[in-house]
């Protein structure tokens, strides 16, 4: 029997093959909810899950984001429709949520 090496994020269960994938995962889930906690204090009526998935949406795109903030804003809208054109001819998977469909319904809700 082979032993293999694997390393668990403590955060959510997340199982990697390398340390270097592990850490970055693990501390992309630590801005995600830095995030959050930010959101939820500045605006206390903002929905819990909302929260969380906004916190998780810009911890993923942080390198973007970043060089939005430097001066490069147009960035964002590059990589929104980027982002949505596979999306149009991706099959919908079941455990993992599907993030453009839940920023609409945070707007929607926002504008209730």
């Amino acid at each position: 029997m082979a032993v293999i090496a694997v390393w668990k994020c403590d955060r959510d269960g997340a199982m990697f093959e390398n340390k270097k994938d592990a850490d970055e995962h693990d501390s992309m889930l630590e801005l995600a909810a830095n995030i959050t906690q930010l959101l939820e204090q500045e605006i206390p009526s903002l929905n819990e899950e909302h929260g969380e998935t906004i916190g998780l949406i810009l911890a993923q795109r942080r390198e973007v984001l970043a060089r939005a903030c430097k001066g490069k804003p147009n960035l964002l809208l590059e990589e929104s429709e980027a982002a949505a054109q596979p999306a149009a001819s991706k099959v919908d998977n079941p455990t993992q949520p599907d993030s453009t469909a839940m920023v609409e319904n945070i707007k929607a809700a926002a504008n209730s």
